[in-house]
This record gives structure tokens, C-alpha cells and sequence, in this order.
């Protein structure tokens, strides 16, 4: 993609042009020359870059705890919308881009609580830049943009974001006359997914990613997996064999048994809760559970399997996510009845799965777990930033970073242990796998960090029960010190706060594999933890 430059009466020069005045060799790229003077915001909607429309550029005044900004509004070709927002005043020099979550489908600039959102750098008086991944939504739900639509796929796949950090980094060095210092990503859900494309497919469009909750397998995650969790808990009759009026029950039960000094449920990996331990001694109750939804969990817990038993996707639902099923799990109106989870398998399965694509007929309860996997191959290689082998689930591809660790880019991976949407373990594989072909973890570490963290729900979107917010641990700070100062983070802290904003409890989260394990004092404050291998 050839850039431009543009000066402050607002003309638009050529490539040629603005290496000249830098002096340079004409294969110089424009944003690497930061010589020329900084162009006026209002000129930048006329900037001319291959493949880009740029709709509007306008100063927007400061207002609250945000920085006034320069706003520019464009599209790459054929519908990847972005928006680049660049600080008036006290930029600090580097450029932040912003993945987003489920098929994204819209331009979020601010969500409370969460990092999938551009201001939350923009604060931090990042020039910041996010896109829409390549097409207009409903919502995050929405899946019907793609039926039918393989260029679309694409975009939303793997396109969008190196696209945009293209774009942003030519207006970046248009506006301020000089490039970026560094440049960072940073994506949760199917942002992290993102962040899992760029890290393997475009190792040097960044010297930092933060890799959240990462939908790594989309493919075996929204179509096995969901689509698992749904049917297993429908009855002959219809409806739910394991009622969201007794989640409560099994989350009592799994917390009396597997939590820590804290309360947090850190390890749970090594809970060996049994659900048959509330069955009931005959039928049902309201205080036990009927040997059908003690069913329901085994299959939960155990996560999607083939008529031969083979595991589909690794792992089910984590020991200490009960406190969230309800927020992904309960029917609502606004869905058809469906819940959060079923409405992304529904549209996953329509829309996207397969080649050619199901169609709007098509339904989550007509998943066949022993050929549709299979029939999902070319979606996979599309979408997925890894795949889940059964046959080999330690083999995982897309795990050679060697070309990102040769850039110099640093890699903090970050995930919940009570996370029952994007469930953790695929992420700690895919660490392992990373390591494996670093040559070992001490390799690994050198350029890439994984933490994960005790009580966190699904990216932090809900808070309620244990559960801390995406932004309860400070990992930009940790991962401007790697990048900036050579300070790997060997922990960091977490913090749950009130509504008031006070902290209820800190802990430091260790990087993997060790685990903050308790060691005396006041079990809500940091220093009563110290990391240590499990």
C-alpha cells in the first residue's frame, strides 16, 4: 500500500515527494521518514492511500477524562471501517490498535471495564485505531452479514486488522510529521483470536500484543463447543434438563469444596469435584440435583466428545465459572429465547461454518458431532489462529513464533480461569505448544507470557460473584516495560473493586505456570500471596 504525506495547508503530496524532502532513498515508506512538518487534522480526509476512503477528519474537544482528538472516519476496501483517533496535544509517541469481539460487526470506542475499546489507550494519549472487521452488524451476535459473503469472511478472518494498522500508522506520521515508536495491539475474545493472526501471519505490523481470552479454534470453539453445551441440557420435552435456577446450587458446592484462602478458585485443574456428590437419593429437589442434570454437568465439565468418545475441543467448563453460567446461559427475549451462548452457535452455524454456508434453516441441534467437524476444515484455515487435533491435541499449529520473537515483539497472553464462554484450557496448550517450538520454556518466555487469571469471567464482561474486569490488571503498563525496558513481568496485580471503584482485594497473578499461593496475613491483600510453581 503506497502512503502520503500531507503539509499544513492541507495538499496532498506524493510518495516521491515526501521521500525527497526527507532526503531518502524513493523505497523509503512515507511514516518511516518523520521529517516534514505535521499536517492539520481537518486536511487529513483528503489524504490518498490505495484502497482507502477516508470520510471525514474532525477535532474533537476534550471532554471528561478524555484528551481532545483528531477523528478520522474511512474504510479499506471493499467495507473494512475504521476509526483513528489521533490526541491534539501530549501524544506520547505511539500507536495502539484495538481488536474486536464476537463477529464484530461495529466501531467500539469505549466499553467500561473492558480493553476491546480504542479510548481506554486514548486516555493514556495513544493514537489509537479500530475497525469494524469489514462489515456493518446488528451487534456482536450478528452473523447474517456473511452468508454468502467469502470476501467478507476474509476481512472479518484475518484482513481487518493488519489493513487498519497500516492506515493508522500512515495517518499517524501524516498528522505528526514522524512515525511511531512503537506500535501495540491488543485484543480480547475474538480480539484475541486477532491478536493470534497478527503474532503468526504478520509478525512485524507490532512490537507488543496483549492476547486476551483468545478464541484461538473459532471453528471448534462456536460450533463443537456451544453448540455441545446447548444440546446437551435440552430434554425430550424441550426445555432445560439442568435449570438456571440451579446453578446456584452447583456453584455453592464447587466453591465449599475448591477455593482458596481468598475465595478464588486459582488452580482449578486440581479440584476434583465429582457432580454426582448432589445427587439426589431419589428424583429431584430443590436442594439436589436428579441424575439427568448430574448428567448435564459430566457433560459440561467434560466438554464435546464423538460417538467414539473421542474429545472434539479440549476441555468443558471450568471448575469456578458457575458464577457466570446464568449471564451466558439464561434465555432472553431479545434473542428468540436463545441465550448469548446458543444465539453465537446459531449464527456461527448459518453463516459461517460451512462451505457452501448452511442458510438460515439450518440449526445448532443438527450438529453432527461426528461429521460436522470435519465438514468445517475450510472455515478453519480461514478463521482459525490455531486448530484443535483430536487425533494429535498436543500438535497445535500456528505455534512457531519465531519470526515475531526475531522482530523483537513481545507477547502477553492473558485468560480466566472461571472464563466459560472461551474456556481457558486451548489457551494453555497453545502456550505449551509456543514453547515447544521455542525450544523449551525458558526460550518461550523470553518474548512471550501467558497469565492466567483466578475469578475472571469471559474477558471481564460481567463482574458479579468473584469476577474482576478486563481492566482489574494493568497488562499494557507490563507490556510497555518488556517492550520499552526490557522488564519481563513475572507477575502482575489484580484487583477487584466495589462500586464505588474501591478495591475489595489485590493478588498478584504469576506468570505461568507458577500460581499466587497463599502464604499468611489478610487474605484480600497482595502481599499475603507469592507466586509459586503448582
Amino acid at each position: 500500500m503506497s502512503t502520503a504525506a500531507i503539509d499544513r495547508e492541507g495538499s496532498v503530496m506524493s510518495l516521491k515527494s515526501w521521500a525527497f524532502m526527507c532526503g531518502a532513498a524513493l523505497s523509503c515508506l512515507a511514516f518511516n521518514c518523520g521529517v516534514a512538518a505535521a499536517a492539520s487534522c481537518t486536511a487529513l480526509a483528503g489524504a490518498k492511500l490505495d484502497n482507502v476512503d477516508f470520510l471525514s477528519s474532525v477535532e474533537v474537544p476534550a471532554a471528561g477524562d478524555l484528551p481532545g482528538y483528531c477523528r478520522v472516519l474511512g474504510f479499506v476496501r471493499p467495507a473494512i471501517n475504521f476509526d483513528v483517533r489521533l490526541p491534539l496535544t501530549g501524544w506520547n509517541g505511539k500507536f495502539y490498535e484495538v481488536g474486536c469481539g464476537g463477529f464484530c460487526g461495529t466501531l467500539d470506542s469505549d466499553i467500561k471495564g473492558f480493553a476491546n475499546a480504542q479510548n481506554y489507550a486514548l486516555r493514556r494519549s495513544y493514537a489509537v485505531a479500530v475497525s469494524d472487521g469489514g462489515h456493518w452488524g446488528a451487534g456482536s451476535i450478528d452473523g447474517r452479514w456473511a452468508l454468502s459473503n467469502p470476501v467478507g469472511k476474509e476481512d472479518w478472518a484475518w484482513r481487518a486488522e493488519t489493513e487498519v494498522a497500516k492506515v493508522g500508522k500512515a495517518l499517524v506520521a501524516a498528522y505528526y510529521g514522524k512515525a511511531q515508536d512503537r506500535a501495540y495491539f491488543a485484543g480480547c475474545s475474538d480480539g484475541g483470536r486477532m491478536a493470534g493472526v497478527e503474532v503468526s501471519r504478520f509478525p512485524d505490523d507490532f512490537d507488543g500484543i496483549i492476547m486476551g481470552a483468545p478464541a484461538l479454534d473459532f471453528t471448534g470453539l462456536v460450533a463443537t463447543f456451544f453448540s455441545w453445551i446447548k444440546n446437551v441440557n435440552v430434554g425430550a420435552d424441550g426445555q432445560a434438563i439442568l435449570p438456571v435456577s440451579k446453578f446456584k446450587l452447583v456453584e455453592d458446592a464447587v466453591y465449599k469444596q475448591c477455593a482458596d484462602k481468598g475465595g478464588l478458585i486459582s488452580r482449578p485443574l486440581q479440584c476434583q469435584f465429582d457432580p454426582v456428590s448432589l445427587q439426589c437419593k431419589s428424583g429431584d429437589g430443590p436442594e439436589c440435583l436428579s441424575a439427568a442434570q448430574v448428567g448435564v454437568l459430566n457433560k459440561w465439565y467434560g466438554g464435546p466428545k464423538n460417538s467414539a468418545g473421542q474429545q472434539l475441543y479440549p476441555g468443558g467448563l471450568p471448575l469456578g465459572s458457575e458464577p457466570f453460567w446464568a449471564n451466558w446461559l439464561t434465555p432472553l427475549a431479545g434473542l428468540g429465547d436463545d441465550s448469548i451462548l446458543g444465539a453465537f452457535a446459531e449464527n456461527f452455524v448459518k453463516y459461517l461454518a460451512f462451505v457452501p454456508d448452511a442458510g438460515p434453516l439450518y440449526s445448532s441441534a443438527q450438529y453432527d458431532y461426528d461429521k460436522d467437524p470435519q465438514r468445517m476444515g475450510a472455515g478453519a484455515k480461514i478463521y482459525n489462529a490455531t486448530t484443535f487435533n483430536p487425533v494429535s491435541p498436543g500438535d497445535l499449529p500456528a505455534t512457531d513464533l519465531s519470526a515475531f520473537a526475531k522482530h523483537g515483539g513481545k507477547l502477553i497472553i492473558y485468560h480466566g480461569w472461571a472464563d466459560m464462554l472461551v474456556t481457558p484450557q486451548l489457551t494453555t496448550l497453545y502456550y505449551e505448544s509456543i514453547a515447544k517450538h521455542a525450544g523449551g520454556l525458558p526460550q518461550a518466555r523470553d518474548f512471550a507470557r501467558l497469565f492466567m487469571i483466578p475469578g475472571m469471567d469471559h474477558c471481564g464482561v460481567f463482574s458479579n460473584g468473584p469476577g474482576i474486569t478486563d481492566t482489574g490488571v494493568d497488562l499494557l503498563t507490563a507490556l510497555e516495560g518488556w517492550v520499552e525496558k526490557g522488564a519481563a513481568p513475572d507477575q502482575v496485580l489484580a484487583t477487584k473493586v466495589d462500586d464505588k471503584g474501591q478495591p475489595l482485594w489485590q493478588r498478584p497473578v504469576c506468570a505461568w505456570p507458577q500460581t499466587a499461593t497463599y502464604k499468611s496475613g489478610a487474605p484480600n491483600l497482595a502481599n499475603s500471596y507469592a507466586c509459586a510453581n503448582p
